[in-house]
């Protein structure tokens, strides 16, 4: 699924877009999970400190 998204990304202004996937540890039980996001490739650096 994931190839189908930025496949679909790369037509257009997609080539401006950058996925992004962050591992977040859960404080309760100590699994990880992870968050995922389409942002502006400007973006990605105020993304990862925002969810950090």
């Amino acid at each position: 699924m994931a190839k189908k998204t930025v496949a679909s990304l790369q037509k257009g202004g997609g080539k401006q877009h950058t996925k992004v996937v962050k591992m977040v540890k859960n404080a309760d039980t100590g699994a990880y999970g992870f968050k995922t996001a389409i942002v502006l490739n400007v973006e990605v650096k105020d993304w990862f400190a925002a969810n950090s």
